[in-house]
């Protein structure tokens, strides 16, 4: 009976804070366990109050404040919402037809966002930075409506489109020839650093948030090799100079530990993969501080299902000299103490199960919190953002709850009871 009238007050609670958006209702949340995000400490009996889509204090429980809602999760863990640091919410997703990209028109493509982006968000995922989509600015398009509140989904920063040279690993290879492509699908394609500067200005001036280069061949794109170097220092540095001038960052796809270190050495903020690193690579990575997106996961869901459904078998092969080396790369970067964010890939595997990573961060050297803080503060400082993150006064009111510990068991943050986004609760 307890539990029907906890359901009935989520219910109503929603529903109240949906129907006064504007209105600077004070929620005041109890929560059983608080992980803030950004300390070790785990926390009993604290209250988060929340106005205007803002954490305003963290605090010992007392008595609700006057014209506040009490949300009662005491028998809960509370914790940041989720980020996921790799994600392709505005495509159709992996499978064996090559062709799907191009068969879908650029609604089309949006609308399948809009559904990736309820459940990712239902997953307890607030927030995603979407690294790429082969119809371009169709990310944009899906934060907009998000940014607007036209359709539910988590806050997204965007890369607008692949800076990929022609036929490299971020073109949809293998289908029409290159030059056949519908103009959206090649909005990045730049064969000069003179070009990649050129298409770096145009997607920022379309509305990306950071931009995406592809620096090594890919596992996923057919005719490249990962552990090819597709992008010379020069023309990564064209991109660098062009987004850093504007105060937005630059993350490169690299697989290769040679394409790895020359993409360090151009300035990139942050690598996607690097599966095949080296000693050499992960030490200069700490040294520039330089942050690891390392999707550990989804290696094993390309072996597993790729192979039941037919994927090319260049894509398999790919994936089966690539998934051991990067989680052999991850533990190693793990014990230097190299910065590493949450990245999942998802959109390679289905949107809503970016939590199962967790379990291989832990089995493959990470703490519980430490898998933790990667998907929340330490995400945050990857995306060079302030206001998500962590349980902490000025942070937007992002949280998620668990009934069980995910310190004792981190695989319990696969089934999140609890979501809120700017201080509404999803459910």
């Amino acid at each position: 009976m307890q539990c029907l009238r906890h359901r009935h007050l989520i219910v109503a609670l929603a529903a109240a804070v949906a129907a006064t958006p504007a209105m600077a209702q004070t929620i005041y949340v109890q929560a059983g366990r608080l992980i803030d995000g950004v300390t070790d400490d785990v926390r009993t009996d604290q209250c988060i109050t929340i106005e205007a889509e803002q954490i305003k204090a963290v605090a010992p429980c007392g008595e609700t404040p006057a014209g506040a809602t009490r949300l009662d999760w005491s028998g809960f863990t509370v914790l940041p919402g989720l980020i996921d640091l790799h994600t392709h919410l505005a495509d159709l997703g992996q499978s064996a037809d090559l062709a799907a990209p191009i068969k879908a028109s650029p609604a089309e493509t949006v609308l399948v966002g809009a559904r990736n982006a309820r459940v990712t968000l239902d997953a307890g995922f607030t927030s995603v930075r979407d690294v790429g989509t082969y119809r371009g600015l169709t990310d944009v398009t899906l934060r907009n409506a998000i940014e607007r509140g036209d359709v539910p989904g988590p806050r997204m920063w965007v890369a607008g489109a692949y800076i990929t040279i022609p036929k490299g690993g971020g073109e949809l290879n293998g289908v029409v020839p290159n030059d056949q492509l519908p103009p959206d699908m090649r909005l990045g394609v730049a064969a000069t650093p003179e070009e990649a500067a050129a298409k770096t200005i145009f997607l920022l001036d379309s509305g990306a948030d950071f931009i995406k280069t592809i620096a090594t061949g890919a596992v996923l794109a057919i005719g490249t090799e990962p552990g090819a170097v597709e992008m010379s220092e020069e023309y990564l540095r064209a991109v660098v100079t062009v987004a850093h001038a504007r105060g937005k960052k630059v993350t490169a796809h690299a697989h290769g530990a040679e394409g790895i270190k020359v993409a360090i050495n151009a300035g990139v903020d942050s690598i996607e993969h690097a599966s095949l690193a080296d000693e050499e690579a992960l030490q200069l990575a700490r040294a520039r501080g330089t942050w690891l997106a390392m999707d550990i996961y989804n290696g094993t869901y390309i072996d597993d299902v790729g192979t039941k459904e037919g994927w090319p078998e260049e894509y398999l092969r790919k994936n089966r000299e690539t998934t051991d080396a990067q989680r052999a790369a991850f533990r190693r970067a793990v014990e230097l103490g190299v910065n590493i964010g949450y990245a999942t890939d998802a959109g390679v595997y289905p949107h809503g199960l970016n939590a199962r990573q967790f379990r291989n961060m832990v089995k493959y050297g990470m703490t519980p919190m430490q898998a933790i803080q990667s998907a929340t503060g330490r995400a945050a400082i990857e995306m060079g953002r302030g206001d998500i993150g962590a349980i902490v006064p000025g942070r937007y009111a992002d949280m998620v709850a668990v009934k069980a510990d995910p310190l004792a068991d981190i695989a319990v943050l696969e089934k999140i009871d609890h979501v809120m986004k700017g201080g509404v609760i999803v459910r």
